[in-house]
């Protein structure tokens, strides 16, 4: 004979409906499958409006002639046919790939041979970890004081040192390279550190024992460091290259206050940027249209640059997902 097992509601106890139970039922499915929408709508709304609308109204911006005074005619793309036949566009475009490789290649080198030393046993290592961050938290504007003197024609210290070499003097505001190279120390400078820390979070991530089975075999540190370091430490270095690839090509305030200000990079443009010719255009000339459309091909070559280091680096990386 079988036994009826159902649970039973206690003595006095009020039964729910059917149609109520039913109700609940409903509602607790529904908060499982809106919940973790609701927990992150507040990012993709603050991204909707301060991140999806200002773009799509540059975009609009850029296919109007539009000036500060008066009102705006739409014109298509003829600020685009027009940026694309403008030397000064790629002059500052040219300005900005240079100053990027020379300062975002070794960059990323130094941090990653910094994070591996701080990656190393030593004394106070929270100390040291948190001392590469001090160029971060530094004035923008006082690195650039530093620097400039540093990089002065007449009493810089770069000077002084090369003349030890016998290097003649160089005017480093005066001329493309030499200012290049000048501005992308500048941002080496800042930014080395900061990528370390990233790259040391993801050492950290790998596991130790992997290291005691390779020096028990008898590999080197420095086999150790390119046969497990690196390979394991390949998403970070997608994530790290990316992020500074949209920075580089975003410069704007180093090579500015290092040319005192002046929006044009120099008297023979030598080091303005994508960002500083676009400035210029919008809030100089005031040729918002065509200061809109600067930045939105400053915008493609960030997507398109970053796409194309992402697939190479997962190239080198054999095909890893």
């Amino acid at each position: 004979m079988a036994l009826d097992v159902r649970p039973t509601a206690p003595a006095g106890a009020a039964v729910a409906p059917p149609g109520r139970r039913r109700l609940r039922t409903r509602l607790s499915r529904l908060d499982v499958s809106l919940s973790p929408y609701l927990y992150i709508s507040p990012f993709y709304l603050l991204f909707l409006v301060f991140g999806l609308f200002p773009l799509g109204y540059t975009f609009w911006v850029s296919l109007n002639h539009w000036e500060m005074i008066g009102g705006h005619e739409f014109i298509g793309l003829r600020n685009y046919t027009r940026l694309l036949t403008d030397d000064q566009f790629w002059n500052a475009v040219g300005n900005t790939f240079g100053m990027f490789v020379i300062a975002t290649v070794p960059q990323l080198l130094l941090a990653l041979l910094l994070a591996n030393a701080l990656n190393r046993r030593m004394r106070t290592p929270t100390l040291f970890r948190m001392g590469v961050l001090l160029p971060l938290v530094t004035s923008v504007a006082a690195v650039a004081i530093v620097f400039t003197q540093m990089f002065g024609r007449d009493y810089g210290m770069a000077n002084w040192i090369l003349h030890f070499f016998g290097v003649h003097r160089i005017d480093w505001q005066a001329n493309k390279w030499s200012s290049w190279l000048a501005v992308s120390t500048m941002v080496d400078w800042r930014w080395t550190g900061y990528n370390a820390l990233i790259f040391l979070a993801g050492m950290q991530a790998i596991p130790h024992s992997l290291y005691e089975a390779a020096a028990i075999d008898g590999a080197s540190r420095m086999r150790q460091f390119w046969r497990i370091t690196v390979p394991l430490l390949r998403p970070t270095i997608v994530f790290v290259t990316i992020t500074s690839t949209i920075g580089g090509l975003q410069l704007f305030t180093e090579p500015l206050l290092f040319n005192n200000g002046y929006m044009n990079g120099g008297s023979l443009r030598q080091s303005q940027t994508v960002a500083m010719y676009m400035f210029e255009n919008a809030f100089q000339r005031f040729q918002y249209g065509y200061g809109s459309a600067v930045a939105w091909m400053l915008f493609l070559l960030i997507l398109i640059f970053s796409l194309f280091n992402f697939l190479i680096i997962r190239r080198l990386a054999g095909g890893e997902k």
